[in-house]
């Protein structure tokens, strides 16, 4: 039966300074990041010819069946899945000293970062609401509900990417989790709830994109686990957002954190509806082209 993974309590790291092999024609520049499971290199593929991001296992739990098995199964996932919202991978090893994913390389902050050190425009957060509703609805026509849908899992790049498909399951093997799957904080109630497994399904990727937006909204999390609390949102619903996001707007994210699936929209009417709002905001003024700007569509060179 599938279930979240326990986090291992020393976060092992592989220690790769600039020019280390991590694996053949793979060869390390700097530390990104990682979480309890996996750590994050920028390194150079010498087949691809290009900067790119290895995942890679930690040195602890190479041989931890749970870790492998979502690392195998985010490989899946990926291979499965074209589309301008969600990371690309380029190769997976999944067995042998270091199993790895290679993924294109983003450039951009993660969506955590941006909250947390600057002011996040409603309107950039509203055409990043139609851009995720895109991939989860994409998703949900490939059998795959993605389950981590959170603000450290999108990078701000042109245009935004989603990240991170380690706990991403498939609509069959749905039926088989047997604990809470995801991030605390960011779960829809059936992924929290064990009595609700069974409605587990596309709808709680729509709670992560409204879970998403209301935290870059409001700048704070929707809900925040305590240790007396791990899951307020099976308890409650979140505070209304600021009065600077427009009304239709705050309506959509809340509808999105409905406590019911089957109340909630769909990603496709959440895009749907998104659309015009997005439509409506006020576009950039191109000024007068000058007769040297003009070669630059007609394929001549400016002098």
């Amino acid at each position: 039966m599938l279930a979240a993974v326990a986090e291992a309590p020393v976060k092992s790291s592989w220690g790769f300074h600039e020019g280390d092999e991590i694996a053949a024609g793979r060869f390390a520049v700097r530390l990104l990041g990682g979480g309890h499971r996996y750590e994050a290199y920028l390194a150079w593929d010498d087949e691809l010819r290009a900067l790119v991001v290895v995942k890679v296992v930690r040195p602890e739990l190479v041989h931890h069946a749970g870790v492998l098995a979502g690392l195998a199964g985010e490989a899946r996932a990926l291979e499965r899945l074209r589309h301008p919202t969600i990371v690309r991978a380029f190769d997976a090893v999944l067995d042998g000293e270091r199993p790895h994913l290679v993924l294109e390389l983003l450039d951009g902050p993660r969506l955590t970062t941006l909250c947390r050190t600057s002011v996040v425009a409603v309107e950039q957060v509203l055409t990043l609401g139609l851009q995720l509703s895109s991939a989860v609805h994409y998703m949900s026509t490939r059998g795959i509900v993605h389950l981590d849908i959170k603000p450290r899992n999108v990078i701000m790049a042109g245009p935004p990417r989603l990240v991170d498909l380690s706990v991403a399951l498939t609509f069959e093997e749905l039926a088989w989790v047997s604990a809470p799957v995801g991030t605390d904080a960011y779960m829809a109630p059936e992924q929290c709830d064990p009595d609700r497994f069974a409605e587990l399904g596309p709808a709680a990727d729509v709670w992560g994109i409204g879970v998403t937006l209301y935290t870059a909204l409001a700048k704070r999390k929707a809900f925040e686990p305590t240790a007396a609390e791990r899951f307020p949102q099976l308890a409650r619903r979140p505070d209304p957002l600021p009065r600077d996001v427009p009304a239709p707007f705050a309506e959509l994210v809340l509808a999105a954190l409905d406590p019911r699936p089957a109340d909630r929209p769909t990603a496709a009417q959440l895009g749907d509806a998104l659309e015009p709002l997005v439509a409506a905001l006020p576009r950039p003024r191109l000024g007068r082209l000058r007769p040297s700007d003009r070669g630059l569509h007609t394929g001549r060179i400016p002098r």
